[in-house]
């Protein structure tokens, strides 16, 4: 009958393509033809099944003691050691796996039985005939004692012995060595060399070979769990197990043994805690140790037991399982532990279920109640309150084993907590896990665990129509799963949901106010009459369901109520005076067809509903009506009066649960003011039900997260700068418990479905013309995000058509004007033809309470007299890589040069200006990078120049590079953009000048040496510094070009550095060493300047 392989499946996830690739392809074959002619003889496994132990025939009739063990059964790392001359991972040990895979999958690969028996006489006959004597062998066991502590305290040894002359048993010519050494001349039967060759390998492989290389004696406690089956296989065999020292017999035991803890009761009300052995009954050891016989345990880990009796007989068992260390001490000195009586609840509490979880416990005077190994049972606490609010909390409940009483119950939270009782981990994952899916269908009982897989939220309140599906839906459930036990604390409304369709009636009458017409609302199913307030509020927030006062509810989604909601959402129409009854809807006439029309059509949008709840909070902010709101305290700014203004309008659309336009002039701070607003809303903990996501063009993303750490350090701020699949986590991963969100147009687009799925407090979207074609993806996108609020920022809130304000009205104010073919017809049409000017009086009305546009010149006395900003740009990826690749060169060269700067400053120079000319665009140093991809900056240029012009403003454009400002004047061309030029080469030098001066182009661009002094250029209010210029002083003289006397516009300065290069490093140089790059490039006013090798390295740090 073959062995019992089953503990080691680990071998069935062996492939053979991973054999071949640990031990080659012709080492495989080889063991192939082992396995498939029947070479393994023989093969066991220990209870853990970490190791294999088998011996193997070689071409030759050599027997082989082969061991494999596995050391990682998740990344399958595995060793095979063997007698062999190749000792480790050789095709014995292949064989070995392969013959085990072969028996644990069902189909042996090995002969045929009958093949395999008669194989020998075979190969062997010529030889069949001469008879060797043979040695009778056997196994002698010897007892010694250790050191004791968490060492053995009693070891055992193994020796091969023989029959002697003088004694019985003697070790003469038949040590391990003499067994396992394939050119020992020592003849004993072949199955008894296997058999010992095996406890042999076994030893070799836990280090016996190694480290007891002089040794007879093999320690037993250090072969492990695996030597049992082997002494089994010993003892049939007919190998005789003999005493050796500190023995006179040894008994190999049937089955295995199991140590306990046995606990009985004092007089005193304490308790006693012994050992107990089972197993040994044959032995007369069953019961609770004492000192009438020697116990000691095999091995640490303990896996075997020995008792030694009076007689000096020796009987080994295996133990069956794991023996925790202090059940090991109380077995090998026979005490009892004592634990007082005033310490009995701890213990009990405490200590007895994590022990009960490693060992068996028993009770033999019956005086301690145990709880039978009974997992924790999972409660749900359900209070009612008033107003439709359910409390909900999940305990835990663990049996606790009382002294002489009935069980009684300690009530655990679901999250680590300080109590004493010792909790069953696994035990209340399963639970959690089988409850899960009975929650389906209720919102706020499930959350996210630390690794992100689904977890109960330990309590949760519900209100509102998620009580009543709760309580309806869910609660039914739960009550019938026998895993769950509830616990109701008060009495539980009834909720059943409405039979009857409802019933719509609308009547209309001519109000005596003038033009004007009431709309009056009735709702009915049955007999009940629904409260009109209540469904209004429910229809214009979107709800699908309706509960009543009474418990009865609802759907809001039937057929019956279609032109209710499309009244509601068209509702933006409405007369903004308070009518105080919300069942009475005023019309003007301009509506009164239109309303008809809707009805027919059903030309309605979803979303539109959410408008007219807060129309009134909407007319007071259009008036100018904005409250006493303080600015943040956390925010790390100073708000200008016009800028507070503003950031108390967009408290108030943040208060009313609203969005709207910010379209103040570009460079008014409206980021600034956008920041105030999330910074109040999270000190008023208004983020709770998610964070606030920017979208924004990928050229600024990093310019919102410098100025939100900058302005609101406090705030929990993330970029998502990549895909899912190149930043490996999942978006709500990658956001952790951020305030603020920030991210670009298209990688929303990109994980549209992803944004969509998550919860979001605010949306703001900067440069929102950017998402003006309604038809774009991108548009889509936005437009389903799903956040409570979104704020759209732009200085050019029209910049083609009215449809450009369609798109964003539609984006922050959903229900402002109906589709977008009606807009055209009532109102783009008319404005932009010129023949209804009304029309634009009247859209400009329905505007100004979500829309708030302040220009420079309107807030110019509060403007400082320049403002100067700094923007960062991003490297297309194509420019990114050959920057790279050109950055380590240089690096590299200049870090060689730094040992003598002085010598090799000329050569220095050089390098930095090439890293400087990379950062632009890499065409300025190599032609063959020509069209890789557009220079970012001068897509960012392009972009604000764009508008500056189409607002009638100039702007000067600074770049110390020619070439660099050549490829500014190609982008201008191809834009239709007219620009003067001015650089060193120019000869007409005046007429350029003039030209600029009189209007004929709203750009100039102008190179430092050309322009960097002696202009005046006054009509400009814009400059554009494209690099950072090595002597911060220059930089200062060609903004002076405009900004000097004469000038009556506040002078808006950008300068333009290309993220992650050397131009970065230089701007962070600028203040605290600013004739750093003066001393490098010449030798001119700050020649004198001390420039060190740490400010060279510094430039070019990653």
């Amino acid at each position: 009958m073959p062995p019992d392989l089953a503990a080691a499946d680990w071998v069935l996830r062996v492939e053979d393509q991973d054999l071949r690739g640990e031990v080659g392809e012709l080492t495989f074959a080889r063991a192939q033809g082992y396995a498939d002619a029947g070479h393994v003889r023989t093969l066991v496994t220990g209870p853990d099944g970490s190791a294999l132990v088998g011996t193997v025939t070689g071409n030759r009739g050599h027997v082989y003691q082969t061991v494999v063990r596995i050391h990682d059964r998740e990344v399958m790392v595995w060793s095979g050691q063997c007698s062999c001359p190749v000792g480790q991972d050789c095709k014995h040990a292949v064989a070995i796996l392969l013959a085990a895979r072969a028996q644990l999958r069902g189909r042996g690969t090995a002969r045929a039985g009958w093949e395999a028996a008669l194989a020998p006489l075979v190969r062997g006959g010529a030889d069949q005939g001469t008879s060797v004597p043979r040695h009778r062998l056997g196994l002698q066991v010897s007892l010694t004692q250790g050191p004791g502590g968490r060492d053995e305290r009693t070891r055992l040894g193994l020796q091969p012995v023989r029959p002697g002359r003088s004694k019985p048993w003697v070790g003469q010519g038949v040590g391990w060595d003499d067994l396992t050494n394939r050119w020992s001349r020592v003849e004993v039967d072949p199955r008894h060399r296997a058999l010992l060759g095996q406890l042999a390998a076994l030893g070799k492989s836990s280090g016996f070979g190694y480290f007891y290389s002089s040794a007879k004696e093999l320690p037993l406690g250090d072969v492990g769990a695996v030597a049992w089956p082997v002494l089994r296989q010993v003892v049939d065999a007919g190998i005789p197990l003999v005493g050796g020292p500190g023995v006179t017999d040894v008994v190999l035991g049937e089955g295995s043994a199991r140590a306990g803890l046995d606990v009985t009761r004092r007089e005193d009300g304490g308790l006693l805690v012994r050992a107990r052995v089972e197993g040994l009954d044959e032995a007369g050891s069953s019961g609770s140790v004492d000192r009438r016989e020697e116990l000691f345990l095999v091995g640490r880990p303990a896996h075997g037991l020995g008792r030694v009796d009076g007689s000096g007989t020796l009987t080994l068992l295996p133990l069956a399982e794991a023996v925790p260390d202090v059940v090991v001490a109380l077995v090998e000195s026979g005490r009892a532990m004592e634990v007082p009586a005033e310490d009995v609840p701890r213990f009990l509490s405490g200590y007895y279920p994590a022990l009960a979880r490693q060992v068996r416990l028993t009770s033999s005077d019956g005086s301690v109640v145990t709880p039978a190994d009974r997992p924790p049972r999972l409660r749900l606490e359900v209070t009612p309150e008033a107003g439709h609010v359910l409390h909900l909390r999940w305990t835990f409940a663990y049996a606790v084993p009382t002294v002489g009483g009935s069980e009684e119950v300690a009530v655990v939270g679901l999250g680590p907590g300080a109590e004493d009782t010792v909790r069953d981990a696994e035990a209340e994952r399963h639970a959690v896990e089988e409850v899960l899916p009975l929650l389906e269908g209720t919102t706020g009982l499930v959350e996210r665990g630390r690794s992100g897989e689904p977890a109960l939220r330990p309590r949760a309140v519900l209100t509102g129509i998620g009580t009543a599906r709760f309580a309806g839906e869910v609660l039914p459930r739960l009550e019938d799963a026998e895993q769950v036990d509830l616990v109701l604390h008060g009495d539980l409304a009834t909720y059943e949901e409405a039979e009857e369709a409802p019933v719509v009636h609308l009547s209309t009458t001519e109000a005596a106010e003038g033009d004007w017409f009431d709309l009056h609302v009735q709702v009915l199913v049955g007999e009940t009459e629904i409260p009109f307030d209540q469904l209004f509020e429910a229809l214009a927030r979107g709800q699908e369901e309706l509960l009543l006062d009474s418990g009865l509810w609802m759907r809001l989604d039937q057929p019956e109520l279609g032109s209710l909601r499309r009244l509601i959402e068209e509702a933006r129409e409405l007369d903004d005076s308070d009518q105080g009854d919300p069942s009475r809807l005023r019309l003007s006439p301009y509506q009164a067809g239109w309303w008809e029309e809707l009805v027919e059509l059903g030309v309605v949008h979803d979303q539109e509903g959410r408008w007219r709840e807060r129309v009134d909070a909407l007319l007071a902010l259009g008036a100018g009506d904005r409250g006493v709101v303080q600015a943040p305290a956390a925010l790390q700014a100073t708000l200008r009066p016009y800028q507070l203004e503003g950031y108390r309008w967009l408290a108030g659309l943040w208060d009313a649960g609203l969005g709207g336009i910010l379209a103040d002039d570009m460079g008014l701070g409206k980021t600034l003011q956008a920041l105030a607003m999330v910074v109040r809303a999270e000190d008023r903990g208004d983020l709770a039900g998610g964070p606030v996501l920017v979208v924004a063009p990928t050229s600024v993303v990093g310019a919102w997260a410098e100025q939100a750490e900058r302005f609101a350090p406090h705030l929990r701020t993330t970029a998502i700068t990549a895909t899912r699949r190149r930043r490996g986590t999942d978006l709500a991963t990658a956001i952790g418990a951020a305030d603020l969100v920030i991210t670009s147009y298209t990688l929303l687009r990109l994980e549209a479905e992803e944004y969509r799925s998550l919860p979001w407090s605010a949306a703001v979207l900067d440069e929102a013309q950017v998402v003006k074609n309604r038809r774009s993806a991108t548009y889509q996108a936005v437009r389903r995000l799903g956040a409570e609020r979104t704020l759209a920022m732009t200085g050019t809130p029209l910049e083609n058509t009215l449809m450009d304000l369609w798109s964003m009205t539609s984006l922050a104010a959903p229900g402002l004007f109906s589709r977008p073919e009606t807009f055209t017809e009532r109102y783009r049409k008319p404005i932009e033809s010129g023949a209804a000017p009304v029309e634009l009086d009247r859209l400009r009305q329905r505007i100004r309470p979500f829309m708030l546009r302040r220009t420079k010149a309107e807030v110019a006395a509060d403007l400082p007299d320049k403002v100067e900003q700094t923007l960062s740009i991003d490297l297309h990826p194509a420019h990114r890589r050959v920057y790279d690749q050109h950055l380590q060169r240089e690096r590299q060269r200049v870090l060689g040069l730094l040992a003598d700067l002085d010598k090799n400053r000329i050569k220095i120079f050089r390098a930095l200006t090439l890293l400087r000319q990379l950062a632009l665009d890499p065409s300025l140093v190599d032609d063959e990078h020509a069209g890789l991809a557009r220079s970012a900056k001068v897509s960012a240029l392009l972009e604000q120049l764009t508008e500056i012009a189409a607002e009638g403003h100039r702007a000067l454009v600074f770049s110390s590079f020619t070439g660099y400002l050549a490829l500014v004047r190609t982008a201008l061309e191809e834009a239709g953009i007219a620009y003067a030029y001015l650089d060193g080469r120019t000869r007409d030098r005046a007429s350029r000048i003039a030209a600029f001066r009189e209007g004929e182009a709203p750009v100039f661009l102008i190179s430092l040496k050309a322009g960097g002094v002696g202009l005046t250029l006054t009509e400009a209010d814009y400059v554009y510094v494209l690099d950072p210029w090595w002597n911060p002083a220059a930089e200062a003289q060609a903004v002076d070009r405009t900004h000097r006397i004469g000038q009556h516009r506040t002078v808006h300065v950008y300068r333009m550095v290309s993220r992650g290069t050397i131009e970065e490093k230089v701007v962070a140089l600028q203040e605290r060493k600013r004739r750093l790059f003066s001393t490098v490039v010449d030798s001119g006013e700050f020649a004198s300047g001390t420039v060190t090798a740490q400010d060279i390295r510094g430039l070019l740090e990653g």
